[in-house]
């Protein structure tokens, strides 16, 4: 796989509980597991959900951060998954305040290192799980991105984050070439009373790119991320993992 192949999608929301990261650890493990693609998973969130969600400690394991500031190699923190050609960077509490610190504080152009350090590698797919907030990491991991995977939930102020989410990337793609692959809802109730309305700003704010499939509300979810495994190795038969397997075959249609 050559570095003009490797597609690199942030994965983002405005804001929390939007399945975020278990749509990040899921697409990538489906990609990997299904699809025989080789993925790398870059938690670029220090809450680290997604390293804990893979079976790792933060607070044992270097983050990105290292890597940005020039202290440590790509191949200093990537980490091997128990899953054959799924790796991980795993993030720390470092993270938060990274642009403020060390080397980054005085480089003007710092939003572009970690574009400059993904673009060499040899993956298939690059997915970013970005912080639920319009900061410098997910101004970062925007511009280190060819295409971004926006998550929501079917309620009010998830939806109405969307909005101000939309504005930002544009404000991205005037500089770079960004685009969105598709948004994704999960905690889905198909018999919710107010799902024409959410789908429509939906619809409205990114149009054509809400997915047919959509993630139903699953507990299988939650008991796969305390095993530190994707729900396809805990339970693949349950109707979450049903949901992601559909999700990434619509999103490969799209690549």
């Amino acid at each position: 796989m050559t570095q003009s192949s490797q597609i690199t999608i942030a994965v983002g929301s405005f804001k929390g509980g939007t399945a975020k990261t278990s749509t990040a650890l899921h697409f990538g493990a489906a990609l990997a597991k299904y699809h025989n693609k080789k993925v790398l998973l870059v938690d670029f969130d220090a809450q680290a959900n997604l390293t804990t969600g893979l079976g790792f400690d933060p607070d044992e394991n270097d983050s990105m951060a290292a890597v940005l500031q020039g202290k440590k190699s790509f191949a200093d923190v990537v980490k091997h998954t128990a899953l054959p050609n799924l790796d991980l960077v795993p993030a720390d509490t470092w993270l938060e305040r990274v642009e403020v610190t060390g080397a980054l504080a005085a480089d003007r152009y710092s939003h572009e290192r970690l574009r400059d350090i993904l673009q060499p590698l040899d993956y298939d797919v690059i997915l970013i799980d970005t912080p639920p907030s319009l900061c410098w990491l997910t101004e970062s991991a925007l511009i280190a991105s060819r295409y971004t995977l926006v998550c929501t939930t079917p309620e009010f102020y998830s939806v109405k984050g969307l909005e101000r989410l939309s504005e930002f990337m544009d404000s991205i793609a005037q500089r770079h070439p960004l685009s969105v692959l598709a948004v994704v809802l999960s905690f889905w109730n198909a018999r919710g009373k107010s799902n024409d309305a959410f789908m429509s700003v939906i619809e409205r704010t990114f149009p054509n790119k809400l997915l047919d499939a959509k993630v139903r509300r699953d507990i299988s979810v939650s008991e796969a991320a305390v095993h530190g495994k994707p729900i396809f190795e805990v339970s693949p038969k349950s109707r979450a993992a049903e949901d992601y397997l559909l999700i990434t075959e619509q999103l490969l249609a799209r690549f």
